[in-house]
């Protein structure tokens, strides 16, 4: 558990973006492109490095049943009807599923910002050379909250305010740091240093003892969402296609090898029994430097390149999914107190139980005492709430292929049925695994882990349906000539993003009522 979070992201402000006003075409490499830095994310590589080799299973098989559908079957559902998942689920299965799925899309940002922000307590730890911090429940959750309502503040006074800093600080805090790790690693292995786990060919498949040994997967799904985003960008390609699934297989391979190869370079030389699914990475740097003879400056400075690149990424974040949701509550879903929004036109009222459900669940790593078994439940319960979504956004693609044939796709996935059921099986698959507790966790029983995981996933996502049911006439605001527009609202991009010729998006978990961060 990191967008999707991305998800959830691409404009002329995009370094990878057409400039140009005039209408330019996307091409595959460029769509691959900005695919992969809406999807790379270093936070999921501590939890795979501990099965060496095995973890490229781990990686390849959701990619593959997971990822490729997602990106697949969005497409087409982009092509055929503006306004994201919000739209896309209305129209299949009526008003009050496309509420809870926006819903879903939101909330599962709320439960991945305080993993993003464990990740950066984790970095700081080490900028301020004190790795010992990285495992303090205390100091995580202090961290979680300063940042998290320090960026809410610079969120409500509108504007853009961090321009530019969301899509720099992806690529110089993940896209960098991941490549110099990629660097060391080599020279590492090359170089004849001894490696903290087996490289032989049998290594490739990972040691099994049962489902909770290879639970950690989930997190791998959880990295990858936020690839349905970018589909909004395929009716900027010229031939979408041919040109759209050749773009898939590029942005595939090189966002798996943005994974594999980082999280192999980070296992070869950290030891397993040391690995935190916080700090794992700082920790590989730190192994690096100290075994080359560099100064601990040199972990400090890349520590902070990370915490701020995904620091960017929160600040980016923290207003965009909730638009999604407040498009929605515009038409009379959610009472007036949550559709309230301040004179800067910020979504006030959303941002502040937003935070208020992060001010809770950072009260977990003070309650868990292991700072790394907080973060595999909240990228569980994360992870959870997303798949539901994609379940039913899988579900929708085909409902809709057989009550809307007519409706013009730019985009038509080959093999529907296969292409979705796949999808959807892997999303279901994933959710199970999700109520599985990781082997060796000891933060409670393991008999209470899924109860928890339940309760949590029943507390954040029933209220879209409660809130439907008991929805009053007097919550719709509306004027006469606004309910006469339909809502196939797409949100603005989040801060430091700008609208133009390219459609925004995100990395990790998206920002529009269909369209996070995505890590």
């Amino acid at each position: 558990m990191s967008t999707s979070q991305p998800s959830s992201r691409t404009t002329p402000n995009h370094p990878l973006a057409p400039r140009s006003s005039v209408t330019t075409y996307l091409g595959v490499g460029q769509l691959a492109l900005l695919t992969l830095v809406v999807v790379a994310s270093l936070r999921s590589l501590p939890a795979m490095a501990v099965f060496g080799l095995g973890s490229v299973t781990l990686y390849i098989l959701p990619a593959i049943f997971f990822l490729i559908p997602t990106a697949l079957v969005a497409a087409e559902l982009a092509t055929g009807w503006k306004g994201g998942i919000y739209v896309w689920i209305r129209e299949a299965m009526g008003n009050r599923w496309g509420f809870t799925a926006v819903w879903l899309q939101w909330i599962q940002n709320v439960v991945w910002y305080p993993t993003q922000l464990a990740f950066i307590a984790a970095a700081l730890a080490f900028v301020f050379l004190d790795p010992s911090l990285s495992s303090s429940g205390f100091f995580t959750a202090v961290v979680i909250l300063v940042l998290y309502w320090g960026s809410t503040l610079v969120t409500l006074r509108g504007g853009n305010l961090f321009a530019k800093l969301g899509s720099w600080g992806g690529i110089l805090g993940t896209l960098l740091p991941a490549a110099i790790l990629i660097v060391f690693g080599a020279i590492w292995v090359f170089g004849g240093e001894k490696s903290q786990v087996p490289l032989t060919p049998d290594a490739v498949i990972p040691p099994f003892t049962g489902i909770a040994s290879i639970v950690l997967i989930v997190s791998n799904f959880l990295a990858y969402a936020g690839m349905e985003v970018n589909a909004v960008h395929v009716n900027q390609m010229k031939d979408p296609g041919r040109g759209f699934p050749r773009s898939i297989l590029i942005s595939s391979i090189l966002i798996l090898l943005v994974f594999i190869l980082p999280t192999l370079a980070i296992s070869v030389a950290v030891p397993q029994e040391e690995l935190g699914l916080t700090n794992g990475i700082m920790l590989a740097f730190q192994e690096y430097f100290q075994h080359w003879g560099v100064g601990q400056w040199a972990t400090a400075a890349m520590s902070a390149l990370i915490a701020a690149g995904a620091l960017a990424s929160v600040i980016t974040w923290i207003a965009g999914p909730s638009k999604g949701v407040l498009a929605a509550a515009e038409t009379g879903l959610l009472p007036p107190l949550l559709q309230k929004k301040n004179k800067a036109g910020v979504q006030s009222g959303i941002l502040m139980l937003q935070g208020t459900i992060v001010t809770i669940l950072a009260a977990i790593f003070i309650i868990v005492p292991n700072v790394s078994a907080a973060f595999v439940a909240l990228i569980d319960m994360a992870a959870a709430l997303y798949l539901i979504m994609y379940m039913m956004m899988f579900a929708a693609a085909l409902v809709l292929r057989r009550t809307q044939p007519g409706v013009k796709r730019t985009y038509r996935v080959p093999a529907m049925g296969l292409v979705a059921g796949v999808g959807f099986l892997a999303s279901l698959a994933a959710f199970v695994f999700s109520f599985i507790p990781p082997s060796g966790f000891s933060a409670f029983s393991p008999a209470l882990y899924p109860w928890i995981v339940g309760l949590v996933i029943i507390v954040l996502g029933a209220p879209p349906l409660i809130f439907y049911a008991v929805r009053k006439p007097s919550w719709d605001m509306r004027t006469a000539e606004d309910k006469n527009v339909p809502v196939t609202h797409e949100t603005d991009p989040p801060a430091g993003v700008d609208s133009g010729s390219v459609p925004t998006s995100r990395r990790r978990p998206d920002e529009s009522p269909g369209s996070p961060h995505t890590g």
